[in-house]
């Protein structure tokens, strides 16, 4: 397996610390749980892509806890936004580049405005697609919010 994509590119140039972890891809559960439990992480520690919508921002990226859900509401005043939607399946190899269970908060086609979950600040190290299915990277949350001009909020449903 090939490990340099967009977002390994982008570390590597950026000189991030980072470690890289394969995991065999269950096509019929993508879902950031499988994937922690497949790599022996916590699923609070496993950061999963998700990429909206807003009637300002066209494209919104939020980036929160395998094992939360996002509150749209929040996500909304945290961009400034009056309303956000999540961006269609179908949307998303042809915004961002990436296809669904390896979209990468690093490296997409274009820097949108990003939000990572506040929680992310109290964890040593989080880890994020590396930008396929099937790798993981494992990474400082202060590195991904420099690397990805992101903002810290608080972005899910309790």
């Amino acid at each position: 397996m090939s490990h340099k994509t967009n977002a390994v590119r982008l570390l590597d140039t950026a000189k991030v610390n980072y470690e890289l972890r394969e995991y065999e891809v269950d096509d019929h559960d993508v879902s950031a749980e499988h994937v922690a439990l497949s790599l022996g992480l916590l699923p609070e520690t496993l950061y999963k892509t998700l990429v909206l919508k807003g009637n300002i921002d066209p494209y919104i990226v939020a980036v929160i806890p395998g094992n939360a859900q996002l509150d749209l509401k929040k996500i909304a005043k945290a961009s400034g936004n009056k309303n956000c939607e999540m961006l269609p399946m179908k949307d998303l190899l042809a915004v961002t580049g990436y296809i669904r269970g390896g979209c990468s908060p690093i490296g997409m086609k274009k820097l949108f405005p990003t939000f990572i979950e506040e929680a992310a600040q109290l964890e040593t190290e989080i880890s994020v697609s590396a930008g396929k299915r099937g790798l993981q990277m494992i990474l400082n949350p202060n590195d991904l919010a420099t690397l990805t001009k992101a903002i810290w909020s608080d972005l899910i449903s309790i």
